[in-house]
């Protein structure tokens, strides 16, 4: 232990500050987390799958802003082009997903700097 201001001890690896600077820094992170939030609602993600057959576009909360169907791509003839377009859908929708949740992980660790592995859910009011 070192003496630290005012004569009083100073414990070993102490925060500067103490636990009102780490407060004013968790602070500060979660105003970062709710306006990076905010911004995630007007960023999207486009996919394309089967070749351009169909398109989706996401925002980085997840949600469906546009689904485009290339009616190049459709066949009405091919009876198999329902089931085609199905799992198309299901595929683009599921990589269109991803891709946004990635894009919001990367916000948050740009944020947080990963601390460590730590699960700030909780601790910063389920941001």
């Amino acid at each position: 232990m070192s003496k630290g201001k005012g004569g009083g001890m100073m414990r070993r690896g102490a925060i500067p500050g103490g636990q009102s600077g780490m407060l004013k820094q968790f602070q500060k992170m979660q105003q970062d987390m709710v306006e990076a939030q905010e911004k995630l609602a007007e960023e999207t993600v486009e996919v394309s799958v089967g070749g351009g057959a169909l398109t989706i576009v996401i925002s980085g909360h997840q949600r469906v802003q546009s689904l485009t169907i290339n009616k190049e791509a459709i066949d009405l003839e091919d009876e198999e082009w329902i089931a085609d377009l199905q799992d198309l859908l299901v595929a683009g929708i599921n990589q269109a997903i991803e891709q946004s949740q990635a894009m919001a992980a990367q916000r948050m660790e740009n944020i947080t700097g990963g601390l460590g592995g730590l699960d700030l859910g909780g601790l910063l009011g389920g941001l």
